[in-house]
């Protein structure tokens, strides 16, 4: 009989029985398991979060459209009466006599001639609810943009004086792809500084060079669209050994890639690394201190001039 060995998981601090030698980066089923769960679990709460703005947005153009219809004039039609089907299973109905029924009819005539019917229809705005973008003042001269997911939820930068604010815009959920689909809809404005993070939800993919295109084709798109590109780093992210390791490699390349390259960088992972009070209690979104830790490097890349020249 073989000799058994018990060895400890890195998540849980559990041993478990091994017959084989393993390294000391030995992880158990159930937090592998916890940890694919876990990351589903984060994904499927930001796509209700993109639903529910999505259905905040329909419900505010429906109360529009019915504001508009009421102030187009006194000729609204009457409310359909409710169907037996939806009244109950008892229906009381009254019987209209003639005398009742030409009455109506007159009283609706005169109050006709009164006031006339107005013809004209105010005209309805129109615009695109799914372009998060454009309603930014971006068109303004000297203006920066910072874009990312869910991490720039809280990332908030000072506004220097006599310079115009930035613009920091949060895609919860956002992969590289909708980032350059939300600077595509801005179509001809310019900024003068560009900031981008994304990264963490493409690693879910599991296809890096595929990410690493995408990240190459934002560039190829901010750096037409300003004179300073940024990308900020992913952070070091408390989702499993398989995570961690995922967005240590993705730091790495984006470090070598935009030193080559020539392109500002912000290495949030040297940031965080250590410093579990700077993540919240889900292990991946920044605290309100890491959320001003963040605001700091970036407004410091901005200043001492980490760009793409």
């Amino acid at each position: 009989m073989s000799n058994i060995e018990l060895v400890q998981c890195v998540e849980c601090r559990m041993f478990r029985p091994s017959s084989s030698v393993v390294s000391g980066n030995f992880t158990c089923d159930r937090c592998v398991l916890v940890s694919t769960l876990t990351e589903k679990i984060t994904a499927l709460e930001e796509r209700i979060q993109t639903l529910e703005r999505v259905r905040e947005s329909e419900s505010s153009l429906i109360s529009l459209e019915d504001s508009l219809g009421a102030a187009g004039g006194d000729s609204q039609s009457p409310t359909p009466a409710l169907e037996p089907s939806q009244r109950g299973k008892w229906v009381t109905t009254r019987r209209h006599t003639r005398a009742a029924k030409a009455k109506a009819k007159a009283k609706a005539k005169a109050k006709a001639k009164a006031s006339p019917p107005e013809h004209s229809t105010p005209a309805l705005h129109v615009s695109n609810r799914f372009a998060p973008l454009s309603d930014s003042p971006a068109e303004k001269p000297g203006r920066t943009l910072v874009i990312g997911d869910s991490i720039m939820r809280h990332v908030k930068l000072a506004r220097p004086l006599g310079a115009p604010a930035a613009v920091v815009r949060c895609i919860p959920g956002a992969r590289v792809p909708d980032i350059e689909g939300n600077l595509r809809a801005l179509g001809q404005h310019s900024f003068s500084k560009i900031v981008v993070h994304a990264g963490a939800n493409d690693i879910r993919l599991r296809q890096s060079e595929v990410t690493k295109n995408n990240f190459k084709e934002v560039f190829k798109l901010a750096k037409a669209m300003s004179e300073v590109v940024i990308f900020s780093g992913p952070l070091p992210m408390r989702r499993g050994d398989i995570t961690y390791s995922r967005l240590w490699s993705l730091n790495r390349w984006m470090s070598r890639w935009c030193s080559e390259n020539n392109v500002g960088f912000i290495d949030n992972w040297r940031t965080f690394e250590g410093k579990p009070g700077l993540l919240g209690r889900d292990g991946v979104h920044p605290t309100r201190e890491g959320a001003a830790l963040i605001s700091c490097s970036i407004a410091h890349s901005l200043r001492s001039g980490l760009a793409s020249r």
